[in-house]
């Protein structure tokens, strides 16, 4: 298998494309008045953008990549926050079995990007106050990988 393909509905292309443009730091392979696709190398990702009329509520928790290194997870955040972006972070914190490094950026549509990079095991779910993977509608705060 060379890539995994994840479809998302959006309401405004042009917002979209431009954020996710951004995020991924490449343009779209394939742009049509109701669709845009795409396809990343590392990671292996085939992602497409498809027009509703509506979008109502957030049908998937979140996204993430994981990357290898703490050093990657601050030179994105870097990345992200000069292309305009708030990146929300969570350092070390522990959350679905993991202490883990994280950001969180937002798209057009309220759907959550998470890069997180984990840096050991854990017992426990999660510590603190930390909204670990409860994502209410409209909470830009809540997640976990």
């Amino acid at each position: 298998m060379k890539f995994v393909h994840v479809g998302i509905n959006v309401t405004n292309l042009e917002k979209s494309i431009e954020f996710y443009q951004k995020v991924f730091g490449e343009q779209p392979v394939k742009v049509k008045t109701d669709y845009a696709k795409f396809l990343l190398e590392s990671p292996g990702l085939n992602f497409t953008l498809n027009v509703r009329d509506e979008v109502n509520g957030n049908q998937v928790n979140h996204f993430g990549f994981q990357v290898e290194t703490r050093e990657e997870i601050t030179a994105h955040r870097e990345r992200l926050e000069k292309e305009g972006f708030f990146a929300r972070d969570e350092m070390d914190t522990t959350c679905c079995y993991a202490v883990q490094d994280k950001f969180w950026v937002t798209d057009p549509d309220r759907n959550e990007w998470e890069f997180f990079f984990t840096k050991a095991d854990s017992d426990v779910h999660k510590i603190g106050s930390t909204s670990c993977c409860v994502a209410p509608i409209g909470d830009p705060g809540s997640s976990c990988c």
